[in-house]
This record gives structure tokens, sequence and C-alpha cells, in this order.
């Protein structure tokens, strides 16, 4: 029989003892699926035009691939914080944990294109799960003095896994095969599901809790249309295509019918809204979803400045994107340190002035910048997200009780999704208008689209469409530094959790305290 190994008490986080033996065992099960899940997203992206080549479809069908899983994603995180409260959060790491793999296997043996996206999405609604449940997990292990810490440690493969995953399956790809950058994930998996099981104590849960069924038969479809319609705007010619704003404008409708209805009835709905009361919670959401917007936009942009622009492989691309993955594993731990002991007030702003001025470099992005500029320009972006990410996550959880956590952590979790579902389309939207205007029709963007021998002619202007696409994202950035700088505390607020209430964490009251 597998053995629990005992984790972190409130009153050890009371205590502030460190970040002891059991939390470290516990932020390793978490971290594991995080690899799982952030990997699966990015090391897919670089497989699609071989995908389309072996199943012998159009790109636009296996674009499915990483669409569908997408949708899955949108689809299941709503359902994060009920499950938390009616399984308990180790059954729902476990069962999110095998459904991942499970999928990620099916998804190897796929025999045809459909099968795969099919497979595809039975691994998104495993995946979906995974980040909030493990966020949940950590935060409640870590009591409210030590989660700035144990967050910043989750932080480094959620900032590498964009990194170095196109490494990763640009390596897979070429060297073995198209089906390995989902074989990876068994032997993770399986190293996930032993240590959760010996590491991770099982907490009680609370099966009377029922599930809202109104809100969530608005809220999943509700994102995932918004979602869809948002895919579809980069590859319809803008939010002007009917296949594009029609599901947003439908996925919009269904959310504020949730909306309504989750005010109505706040204490059985999905998501509880009166999280938004507090203060620090909204401001470090707002905050959050800006950057992310602005981030993952910049992500998309980058790796097609390089293919695009300068011709390079997808692997060199992934090692040209790497000092931003290294600035933000040297930032986040000391990022994570402060947001322990001082206001998230006094850390954000400082990273998204890094951010901002990072920004302003790449505004300027010419067709033969310099590669070590541009390395510097990316390290100082990690640090500046090393020190504005987490610290903004852990910020929004530092004031709540430990009912609400779970719910909370669904709640950023759709945020992100989300934001990085806008941040990518509105930003390839703009993107492609500046092609346009530059060079005409649509540019022959598209990754290695461009032959040779015209990319020659064209980089130039290329490159300027890609730094006028960057003032964009600046903007986002300084309108999420205004956020943070007006609404983010800059003293650390007192912690809300009873250390003495070893069964806070199953409480059905979701009770908030306002803080100013």
């Amino acid at each position: 029989m597998a053995t629990s190994l005992p984790s972190p008490t409130p009153t050890d986080a009371g205590a502030d003892a460190g970040l002891d033996r059991a939390l470290m065992l516990i932020a390793s099960v978490v971290v594991l699926g995080a690899v799982m899940s952030i990997l699966d997203t990015t090391v897919v992206n670089v497989a699609i035009n071989t995908l389309a080549r072996e199943f012998d479809t159009s790109l636009a069908t296996i674009q499915w691939v990483a669409t569908g899983y997408t949708l899955a994603l949108a689809t299941v995180i709503p359902l994060t914080g009920w499950a938390a409260d009616r399984f308990g959060t180790k059954r729902l790491y476990l069962m999110s944990i095998s459904l991942f793999v499970i999928g990620s296997v099916l998804s190897g043996l796929a025999w045809s294109a459909n099968a795969l996206i099919v497979f595809r999405v039975l691994q998104g609604l495993g995946g979906g799960m995974l980040m909030p449940a493990g966020m949940t997990i950590l935060t409640r292990a870590a009591g409210p003095h030590r989660v700035g810490r144990v967050m910043a440690i989750i932080g480094v493969p959620m900032m590498l896994g964009p990194i170095c995953g196109p490494i990763l399956g640009g390596w897979l790809v070429d060297a073995f095969s198209w089906r390995w950058i989902f074989f990876i994930n068994v032997p993770i998996g399986i190293a996930a599901l032993v240590l959760s099981l010996r590491v991770l104590e099982r907490d009680v849960p609370t099966p009377e809790h029922r599930l809202d069924w109104l809100g969530l038969g608005l809220l999943s479809p509700g994102l995932a249309l918004l979602i869809y319609g948002l895919a579809e705007s980069s590859s319809s010619g803008g939010f002007g295509a009917a296949k594009a704003w029609a599901p947003m404008v439908a996925g919009v409708v269904m959310l504020a019918l949730f909306v309504r209805h989750a005010l109505r009835d706040a204490d059985a709905a999905l998501i509880d809204l009166r999280l938004f009361a507090n203060r620090t919670f909204s401001a470090a959401s707002i905050t959050l979803i800006l950057v992310i917007i602005a981030v993952f936009g910049g992500m998309l942009l980058l790796p097609l400045y390089l293919q695009a622009v300068r011709g390079e492989s997808a692997l060199s691309t992934g090692l040209l994107l790497a000092p931003q993955g290294v600035g933000a594993m040297l930032a986040m731990p000391v990022a994570g340190r402060l947001a322990d002991t001082t206001g998230i007030g006094r850390i954000v702003p400082v990273g998204l002035v890094l951010v901002g001025v990072s920004f302003v470099g790449l505004t300027q992005l010419q067709e033969d910048t310099s590669y070590w500029l541009l390395g510097a320009e990316l390290f100082l972006l990690g640090v500046g997200l090393g020190a504005t990410m987490m610290p903004t996550f852990s910020g929004a959880m530092q004031t709540l009780r430990r009912a609400a956590i779970a719910r909370a952590s669904t709640t950023l979790n759709i945020n992100q999704q989300v934001g990085a579902s806008v941040g990518t389309a509105v930003l390839s939207v703009l993107l492609a208008h500046e092609l346009a205007a530059r060079l005409g029709g649509g540019g022959g963007i598209g990754g290695t689209a461009v032959p040779a021998d015209r990319r020659a002619a064209v980089a130039p202007k290329m490159a300027d469409a890609f730094a006028a696409t960057f003032w964009w994202a600046l903007g986002l950035v300084v309108l999420a530094f205004v956020v943070a700088v007006i609404l983010l505390p800059r003293d650390k607020p007192e912690p809300v959790d009873d250390p003495d209430d070893p069964g806070a964490g199953a409480m059905p009251d979701a009770a908030l305290v306002l803080t100013h």
C-alpha cells in the first residue's frame, strides 16, 4: 500500500519554517504535472507541418490538433474548483494525470488526423485540470507565509515550457518520429502518479457540494466559443469574418448570462464571483490578464520573426529564445521570497518596467538585428516576467481563506487561458494588418512559407511590421503597470487562514476578507 509523507500544515507556514522537505516533495509532484501540460502545448506546434504531410491533409485541418486541445482546456477548467471540493484535490490530481497520459498514448498511436484530434481533446480534458488542481494543492500546503516562494518553483516550468518545447519537439521529430512528442509524456506521467500516491496527503472531499449545471452549461461552452472565435480570427482574415465574430459574440453572451446567474446564486455558482470583492484578488487578476495578453502575444511574434524574417529552423528558434527562460529562472526564486516578505505592489511594478524596457527594444527590430542584442532583450524580458507572473499569482491568493483557494485557482487559470488566446489572436491579426499595409495581401507570413530568395527582398518591410506590432504589446504592459501601481498592495496583507483548523481546506464556505 502506498504511504503518504506528511504535508506541511498551516501551523508550519505560520511559523515560516522555510521550504521544508515535505513541501519540496509536494512541489516536485506539481512541477511534473506542470511540465507535462505546458511542454505538450508547445512541442506540438513544431510538428504541425510534419503531421499534415504524414496524414496527407491540409494545415487548416491539422491545426485542430492544437485548437482542439485548447478548447478542451477551456471546457474543463471551470469544473476544477467544484471537482476539487467534490472528490478532493489528491483524487482529482490523480485522475487528471491518468487521463492526460491515456490521451498521450492514444495520440501517439493515432492512425488518422481525425483520430489524433479526438485523442488530443481527451488529453486536453486531463491537462485542463492539472494546473489549477496542482496550484491548489501547493497553495494549501504552503500557507500564506510561503506561497510566494513555492509558487516561484512552479513558475520556472511555466516560463521554460514555451522555450524548451520547440527545442524538444524539433529534436524528437527530426531524430525519432512525431509520435514521440506524445510518448514522451508517458514516463513523466508515471513518475508523477507514483510520487502523487506517495507524497500527497489525502484531503477530505465534500460530496454534498452540488454541481452548478446551469453555470456549467453557460460558462464552459461560452469560453469554448470565445476561444474558437479568437482562433478563427487569425486564420480567417481578422475579426470581421463571420467564422470569427459569430462564435465570439455567442460566447460573450453566454459568459454574460453566466455572470448574471453567478451573482444571483453565489453560494452554488461554479465560479464564486465574490472573489472579486477582494481588492487584492481583483487587482492581481487584472494585472495578470493584461500581462498574459501582451506576453503570450509576444511569444507568438518572436518565433515568427526568427523563422519568417531570419529564416531560422524550429530548433534554432528555440535555442535563440532560451535567454528568456534563463532570465525567468534566475528571477523567480528571488521574486518569490520577496513576495513572502513584502507587498506585491513593491515587486510587480519593477518587473513590469523590465518587461516594458525589453518590449521597447523589440519595437526596434530590423532584418539584421544582432542576436546578441536580441538575446540581451529576451534575458531582460525573462527577468521581468519572473518578477511579475508568480508574485502576482501568489499575491492574489494571500488574502483568501483556504476554502476559497480551489475556486480562486480555477478562476486565475481561466483568466490565463482566455488571456493567452486573446493575446495570440489579437496580435496575430495586428501583425497581419501591419504586413498587409507594407507588403500587400497577407505578406506571405507563416514560418517557412516565405522562400529564401523572396525573403531577402521583403525582410526589411516584414521586420518593420513585427516592430510595429510590438508597440501594441508595449501599450498593454504600460496599462498593467498603471493598474499595479494604483491597486496592488505595497505592504504584505495579514493572512486570513485559521492555523488551528486542520479541516479548513474542506470548508464549503468561501468567505473572503476585504483588503485595502
